[in-house]
């Protein structure tokens, strides 16, 4: 009888190929003493499985098991030792809890004592800073239910949900949140594009903190109290991003935008200023979208308030199509406060499914990032200077994402994707001008009604 070869667990996306498609996705707390990772019904016959890896509920990083052998820990027990072991030892040495040398005495180290992280996490609980959290939406409404239905499970209390309906063509959004979800508020904002639904949604905040999430994500239980840590981990604190993966790993559309690096910044906690903390990168601070993304940000209320909110040029929905996101965050950087990166504040992000709209969103990545350069030097003119500075290393990271278009590279970004993001690049500046005549028109008009 041939043995199945079993497949050696990976940390990286790359090392995965479509040909183990679907990936079902589980999550393993290693301070859990319960031996089952998923019913089988979950876990079915995939030969790839996500798990992401926790400890004390903290992740600790992905891997992808063999799904073969089933959704025992203990079948996989050594394969994530061998990817995590380091980062495991780690939160355990900062805790002030013993090391291990395998995953079975993790659960003993954690009944050694009380982890610091949990103390700090009780502290950062007993404060309770109010966060007003802002889901703008269109014309989805069972997207948004399960997205509602996630944030109403968190862990943390002081909170309100504040749904903006942005210019919807039917009452749908509006009659479900009114019969299925009565605590959370509902407002319609007329003006077309995400950014002037943000800055409605910024306008009611009640909250120290206003977050947003895209009506697109789940988020995790621990989500609003992991963005209030990450508001207390140091001063000066303007922005907090987290860590977004994905919900689905179904079909080629979303393993590929995997490949491409999706939408998560690691596991690593990173505070970004243009000080003590300020990146490497060359292109910082115009490389905001490394800092993280709109799915999943907070920012401190009255501080976003004092820089005008988001610009309403930009966004979704407007002709710019994107960056809102990167602008609210350049713009902080900029004032001189601090942005921080907290990789316990995790959502789920549903990619999309289809070549298609994969293309699509590449080409509105674009021209959103070239509005919001333009964005950037419009209301920040001082930083010009930097700009230029910037430009070299800007086209050597052009001819480098070219490359990633090369064929016969498994999980290559297709070269038809670099071309049309570079495109998208190139007009987005006159995108950003179109934009915002018409933004400009339509509070006039809104005037002279």
């Amino acid at each position: 009888m041939t043995q199945t070869r079993v497949l050696p667990p990976v940390s990286s996306i790359r090392e995965i190929d479509e040909q183990v498609l679907p990936i079902p996705r589980v999550e393993i707390e290693l301070s859990d003493i319960e031996d089952d990772l998923a019913s089988a019904s979950d876990w079915g016959d995939a030969s790839r499985v996500m798990a992401l890896v926790r400890l004390h509920t903290y992740p600790l990083g992905v891997v992808y098991l063999d799904g073969r052998l089933g959704p025992s820990r203990r079948l996989h027990a050594a394969g994530i030792w061998t990817v995590l072991n380091e980062a495991i030892n780690a939160h355990l040495s900062a805790d002030g809890l013993p090391v291990a040398s395998r995953i079975d005495d993790v659960v003993v180290a954690s009944t050694s004592g009380s982890p610091r992280c949990l103390q700090y996490r009780d502290s950062v609980l007993s404060r309770g800073s109010f966060i007003s959290v802002v889901v703008a939406t269109r014309d989805r409404p069972d997207s948004l239910a399960a997205c509602l239905k996630s944030l109403l499970r968190s862990s943390y209390q002081h909170f309100e949900i504040i749904v903006v309906d942005n210019d919807p063509t039917s009452d749908d959004t509006e009659l479900m949140i009114r019969r299925r979800f009565p605590s959370v508020r509902y407002v319609r904002e007329c003006r077309r594009g995400l950014a002037s639904a943000h800055n409605c949604g910024l306008s009611l905040a009640q909250g120290q903190i206003t977050a947003f999430v895209d009506d697109d994500v789940l988020v995790d239980a621990q989500w609003l109290v992991s963005i209030a840590e990450g508001f207390a981990v140091t001063d000066r604190v303007g922005c907090v991003t987290g860590l977004i993966l994905p919900a689905q790993l179904d079909t080629p559309a979303q393993l590929l935008l995997e490949h491409r690096g999706g939408y998560g910044k690691g596991f690593d906690l990173q505070i970004f200023d243009t000080h003590d903390n300020r990146p490497a990168d060359p292109l910082f601070p115009f490389a905001a979208g490394r800092l993280g993304s709109g799915a999943n940000m907070a920012f401190d209320t009255r501080k976003l308030r004092e820089l005008g909110g988001f610009d309403a040029a930009l966004g979704v929905g407007t002709f710019a199509r994107g960056g809102d996101d990167l602008i609210g965050i350049f713009r902080t950087i900029v004032a001189g406060h601090r942005v921080v990166y907290q990789p316990a504040a995790i959502v789920w992000h549903r990619h999309y499914r289809d070549l298609t709209a994969l293309r699509n969103m590449a080409h509105g990545c674009g021209v959103g990032m070239g509005a919001f350069l333009a964005s950037g030097l419009v209301h920040e003119p001082r930083m010009l200077i930097s700009f230029v500075r910037c430009l070299p290393a800007c086209f050597v990271h052009l001819a480098r994402q070219a490359g990633t278009g090369q064929r016969g590279r498994p999980g290559a970004w297709p070269a038809e994707f670099v071309r049309v993001e570079r495109r998208g690049l190139l007009t987005g500046p006159v995108a950003y001008a179109v934009s915002r005549w018409r933004a400009r028109r339509a509070v006039a008009d809104r005037g002279d009604k």
